[in-house]
């Protein structure tokens, strides 16, 4: 006797496969659970290869961590990527600069506390939250599909779900805030850390170093918010998103005639604490 594997074809009314998503939610009253937050603590699944992949491609070519978006969109079906890998890096990053501001400049633990909460939840979480809120009612409506007279005015998800048109989505805004936040910790908190008594100095050599700190940092912020905006098909006119490289650089140039920044910018005077030598 020969046994013949039998092989069952997929029905022809039956649900849509799914490629690596959520199962299908075929209840049309029903809210899911965006996966982000359903991978939130599922560390094992992380991909934080990946993660250190994008933080070192956005200093050096930060074209490239956008470009696989279309692959993810095709797969996922969604433009938002649900892996918070980046997300605890760049916090766990921040945390151990945290450490090093608070020792060299807070006075005690309490203050080297306060400085490390500061800069995770406020610095990096609670910004790049407002910028991508932000971004997700102007950038979707200014420069996103819709009628004419007012592009992108039409419903907007937090998070697409399958069968959904084109749209912005908060995910993928928060995906492109984060992802601009790391050149400001490479220069702004790293950078600036270790020159800090360099370019904390009353020399007008010290006061330009430092201002352009400052402005390879936000200009960085600004190209980076571009790239991962002018990465979606749907959206238009992206080119306006770098409108504030030439205000930044208008700023530079006048701050050059006396107004130093580290003196009044550093990452720990927004924490509350005081600089010491000689700042």
């Amino acid at each position: 006797m020969t046994m013949n594997p039998h092989i069952s074809l997929p029905r022809q009314h039956g649900p849509p496969p799914n490629f690596g998503g959520t199962a299908p939610n075929n209840r049309s009253d029903g809210v899911r659970m965006p996966r982000f937050f359903k991978r939130l603590f599922k560390f094992p699944q992380m991909d934080f290869e990946m993660a250190v992949w994008e933080m070192t491609s956005l200093i050096i070519a930060p074209k490239k961590v956008f470009r696989s978006i279309y692959y993810h969109k095709q797969t996922r079906n969604t433009w938002h990527r649900p892996d918070p890998s980046f997300t605890y890096l760049l916090s766990f990053f921040l945390l151990l600069t945290s450490l090093a501001w608070g020792l060299a400049y807070a006075d005690g633990f309490v203050k080297t506390l306060r400085i490390m909460l500061v800069f995770i939840f406020v610095h990096f979480l609670a910004f790049s939250l407002l910028v991508s809120t932000a971004a997700y009612f102007l950038v979707g409506r200014l420069l996103g599909p819709g009628v004419p007279g007012l592009p992108g005015r039409r419903r907007q998800g937090l998070f697409s779900q399958p069968g959904e048109s084109e749209q912005l989505e908060f995910g993928y805004c928060f995906d492109v805030s984060i992802r601009a936040f790391f050149p400001v910790w490479v220069f702004l908190y790293v950078v600036q850390f270790v020159l800090m008594p360099l370019i904390a100095s009353n020399h007008w050599v010290s006061l330009f170093f430092g201002n352009t700190l400052y402005l390879v940092a936000f200009g960085y912020y600004t190209v980076i918010t571009f790239l991962g905006y002018n990465a979606l098909p749907f959206l238009h006119h992206t080119e306006l998103l770098l409108v504030p490289t030439a205000i930044l650089a208008v700023l530079w140039f006048i701050s050059l005639f006396g107004f130093n920044l580290p003196k009044h910018l550093a990452p720990v005077l927004w924490a509350g604490a005081k600089l010491r030598k000689g700042v």
